[in-house]
């Protein structure tokens, strides 16, 4: 391991070559020396003209790992990332636990080194023995991932790295960390004999007694109802959700605290729109579809009969406390289970109760959508912008294709009513982990859906956890543009609910003396000018509506638009 040119490939290319047979597109990294066998095979990759996953830098690992989020719950396909040592790897460890939180695949790799520059004429850099070098980096995100470990030796770091993003693909889909030496990275590598292409994990289907079982039971309900709280991340569980509700005659509401995708067609005959307990109360059948904590508090148990949970894995391993009050399963490929109740829905009832049930609730949604109208034109005639006329401006302005991510803590739930997510994959939850990750990940869901405005809402505390230099950074050097609309109050509004939640009439309640709640931020709409890109303040709905045309044109000509939402509350 000479300062020589060497004439061996090494773990470099035994890795880029795993991610060639795993069909890696992207290489999400936060750059380190550690990786240099890695860059030298990219670049022969690069001269060579060989196909393989292209190389994204960020100059932050929040960004990169979040920008691997958003990519893949876009495209359902697994990326990988490369961290920088041990701070690196902490660095980007919110974001790593939110790939658990959300089960997305993903293989997470950083290095150090454990020779420490005692091996003879090798060249060693000393911030490995200084510090950097911490030993079994892997512990440091043992409790956030699906697995971790350290590979100890080059002839096992190829199939290594096909193990981890095959573990990662398989339910429960979640980030699989792999420890790489930098000596090991060194060391010659002998590529084996026969390199195949690695299948993608099988969708398990259905046992059938259990599909047939809850279809006897919707046979038998007479007020069965649909919620829906993580389904519609793939396009293919929308359009199923919306094939079993309309062959059963099923309403369907959304979990108000916890949906995290676009599950059903909002302008849907059967689309309810997000339940309080009270509108389940005569429920004899619900039928939880991707629960994963739709009750609060989980031991509210809604309905007076039976709850059926229909998920991939009903039961998260990853989470502390899970209660989904279910007293039947069905557990496989989400999409499949649909289908195939779908499918049987002819056998176990019959079309006048099924036509019954569509005018009935078909009557209800009528009503709701008029309430919903009523109250965004009352909130456009207030002064000010409130944030249900935010949302009315937004769906009266922006595309019907656009993509909305949420970074907000105490508007969304007056918002996403008025939202017209209509279309699969058109709302994504961005604080799976913890607040900061929004940019990052809106600029991974644009890289997946480049043809398709992604408009990311943040409030102006969420916002000021975000990595914004670094995040806007990507946005303008990969070319992808989005729009942020900060939701500015001028508070961490959701500190003051809380205490006074805890304290009502308390001191804080009484002389309005609160504590880490009041915001003096700087004017959002100017942190884009450094990169070029456009920005507008809105205190008024005249105001909202240009900023909103001024950023699709910004857009258009390949530039991040930041609007400043001056809110009323």
């Amino acid at each position: 391991m000479s300062g020589k040119q060497r004439n061996y490939i090494d773990g470099g290319e035994a890795i880029l070559e795993a991610l060639r047979a795993l069909k890696i597109d992207y290489i999400m990294s936060s750059p380190g020396s550690e990786m240099s066998p890695v860059w030298e095979a990219l670049a022969r990759q690069k001269v060579e003209g060989l196909a393989g996953p292209q190389l994204i830098d960020t100059w932050h690992e929040l960004v990169a790992v979040d920008m691997a989020l958003g990519y893949s719950a876009y495209t359902n396909r697994m990326l990988a990332v490369f961290l920088h040592a041990g701070v690196g790897l902490l660095q980007g460890s919110m974001a790593i636990l939110s790939a658990t939180n959300s089960e997305t695949p993903m293989i997470v790799m950083s290095g150090e080194a454990v020779g420490l520059g005692e091996e003879p004429g090798f060249r060693m850099e000393p911030q490995w023995y200084g510090g950097v070098s911490t030993g079994a980096m892997e512990r440091y995100v043992q409790p956030l991932v699906k697995r971790a470990g350290t590979v100890v030796h080059s002839d096992t770091l190829y199939e290594n790295v096909i193990r981890a993003g095959e573990i990662a693909q398989r339910e429960q889909k979640g980030p699989v960390y792999v420890g790489l030496a930098l000596e090991v990275l060194l060391a010659e590598w002998r590529r084996p004999r026969h390199v195949r292409d690695i299948p993608l994990a099988p969708k398990l289907r259905p046992l059938a007694p259990d599909v047939e079982k809850v279809a006897e039971l919707i046979g038998s309900a007479r007020n069965p109802v649909i919620v829906v709280e993580t389904a519609g991340r793939e396009p293919q569980q929308f359009s199923a959700l919306v094939g079993f509700a309309e062959a059963w005659g099923l309403p369907v509401f959304g979990a108000r605290s916890a949906v995290t995708y676009a599950s059903f067609p909002t302008n849907h005959p059967l689309w309810q729109g997000f339940f309080d307990s009270d509108q389940l109360s005569d429920a004899d059948l619900i039928l939880l579809v991707g629960g994963r904590l739709p009750w609060n508090p989980p031991s509210a148990r809604p309905g007076n009969g039976k709850i059926v949970s229909i998920a991939e894995t009903p039961l998260k391993r990853h989470l502390v406390y899970q209660v989904l009050q279910a007293d039947h399963y069905i557990e496989g490929d989400l999409a499949i289970a649909l289908q195939d109740l779908t499918e049987i829905a002819g056998q176990h009832t019959s079309s006048a109760i099924v036509n019954a049930r569509r005018q009935q609730w078909a009557g209800k949604h009528d009503a709701m959508v008029a309430d919903l109208a009523k109250a965004a034109a009352a909130a456009r005639r207030k002064p000010g912008i409130d944030p249900v006329a935010l949302a009315a401006i937004t769906a009266e302005v922006m595309p019907a294709e656009t993509i909305y991510v949420d970074e907000t803590i105490s508007h969304m739930g007056a918002m996403r009513a008025h939202l017209p997510l209509d279309l699969p994959q058109s709302f994504f939850r961005a604080t799976g982990g913890g607040l900061g990750q929004g940019i990052a990940i809106s600029l991974g869901l644009k890289l997946a859906a480049e043809d398709r405005p992604v408009v990311l809402f943040v409030g102006d505390g969420s916002l000021l956890y975000n990595p914004i230099i670094q995040a806007l950074g990507a946005s303008k050097h990969c070319k992808l543009p989005i729009i942020i609309v900060v939701c500015n109050n001028s508070s961490y509004e959701t500190m003051r609910s809380g205490h006074v939640g805890y304290y009502p009439g308390g001191v804080a309640d009484t002389q309005k003396l609160h504590y880490g709640v009041h915001i003096d931020g700087p004017e959002y709409h100017d942190l884009g000018s450094h990169f070029g890109f456009h920005g507008a303040k809105a205190q008024t709905i005249k105001e909202l509506q240009k900023a909103f045309r001024d950023a699709l044109e910004a857009n258009a000509n390949g530039r991040t638009s930041i609007i400043n939402a001056v809110l009323t509350r």
